[in-house]
């Protein structure tokens, strides 16, 4: 039995989609079961422990994603799944974790060592940013001016669609062979924002533009529209990252893992389309 946790999110959705098209054994953790309907739901919550316990009962393989931003969350479950006998832990983490190099980067780190302390078996997923990102943060930029702002310069990252992200999830939730593991997972190639806007522009039909905005400008912007402050400097953070080139990288293991390229940032603008028209 696989329980997956984060089931209703960008990833989580993908892991279940693909976790059923397997057809293997699973059910997710969702604060309200009743809202989850056709799947085996159970009731869980990151923030309330005596939730755990049933949630995790006869569980084998647990699919570990926390709520954005509260990765500390994820240290009694670590806890919890190994009391419950739970034996092996795939957990979705960050690009370049390993290296602790942006804000971001340091409580994903900090829960692998831990679920590496548990004695649980574990896989890691470390994928670059999503392309979905664009569609989630940038649609309605996009379609009221024709532009998106960040304050990226012109860094380039190596974007991965989340629906690769998700089916991978799911084949190391129901394969063997990958204990001890941490995939490094990108999209095909790497890409400058300015690319991006002029890939969403031809799947539109109309010019997008990227605007490359100031950090204290950018900053001042995310406040005002009451983004956390923690947030908004960490966001800031990764986009120094990102200028380093330290996620130009383009990695093997999607297509090692599936059996195919990854999915281009291309075909995901023609899927999304719809999104920023």
């Amino acid at each position: 039995m696989i329980l997956v946790t984060g089931a209703t999110g960008t990833i989580g959705r993908e892991v279940v989609a693909e976790l059923r098209r397997l057809g293997a054994p699973f059910r997710v953790a969702v604060r309200s079961p009743e809202k989850a309907a056709g799947d085996d739901a159970v009731a869980f919550d990151f923030s309330r422990p005596d939730t755990f316990g049933p949630a995790l009962r006869g569980v084998d393989t647990l699919f570990l994603l926390s709520p954005p931003g509260q990765n500390e969350l994820e240290a009694p479950v670590i806890d919890a799944a190994r009391g419950a006998g739970v034996r092996r832990i795939v957990r979705l983490s960050v690009w370049g974790a390993e290296k602790e190099a942006f804000v971001f980067s340091l409580p994903h780190r900090a829960m692998e060592k831990r679920v590496e302390a548990s004695g649980v078996a574990w896989t890691f997923l470390r994928p670059n940013g999503f392309m979905q990102n664009y569609r989630n943060m940038h649609a309605e930029s996009i379609r009221t001016r024709g532009e998106f702002v960040l304050p990226a310069g012109a860094s380039r990252h190596s974007i991965i669609d989340a629906r690769d992200v998700g089916t991978v999830g799911a084949r190391l939730l129901t394969g063997a062979g990958h204990e001890g593991r941490a995939y490094a997972l990108t999209g095909p190639e790497p890409l400058s924002n300015a690319r991006i806007a002029e890939k969403i522009g031809r799947a539109v039909g109309k010019p997008v533009l990227y605007v490359d905005m100031p950090e204290a400008e950018y900053r001042e912007r995310m406040l005002a529209f009451g983004f956390p402050e923690p947030f908004v400097d960490g966001f800031i953070d990764l986009q120094r990252y990102y200028r380093t080139g330290a996620a130009e990288a383009v990695t093997p293991d999607v297509e090692r893992l599936l059996g195919r390229p990854p999915i281009s940032f291309d075909r995901f603008a023609r899927d999304n389309a719809a999104a920023w028209k």
